[in-house]
């Protein structure tokens, strides 16, 4: 059972029998790789089968990581999404993010298998 201060209705929670002790977490800020090498790999553990082609090591974070990850999507037809500072994209796509990470001025090499 939850109890809410009679304040207003965004109040934060107070007191809970449900859970235990409540801590606020602050959310984790992933750091790129130090090394100045983008790495593309692909990825198929844990997906049903299917391939992914992943992209660590990039100089950003943030908003400026979801913007560029969108152009790398526009540029392999496919979806995709950004998880703990890595790039996911959806199909193997290694060969062409490779080289459109070269053209873009990265220092990329493919990575895994």
């Amino acid at each position: 059972m939850a109890k809410y201060s009679a304040k207003d209705s965004s109040s934060r929670l107070v007191y809970s029998t449900d859970q235990g002790r409540i801590k606020e977490e602050k959310p984790k800020e992933v750091t790129p790789e130090t090394d100045g090498v983008v790495r593309v790999r692909p990825e198929k553990k844990g997906r049903g089968g299917k391939t992914v082609t992943v992209i660590t090591g990039l100089p950003m974070t943030g908003n400026d990581l979801k913007a560029f990850a969108k152009q790398l999507k526009k540029r392999c037809g496919g979806g995709g999404a950004v998880k703990d500072g890595a790039i996911e994209l959806q199909g193997d796509h290694v060969d062409t993010m490779v080289a459109e990470l070269i053209r873009l001025g990265h220092n990329a090499k493919r990575a895994g298998g």
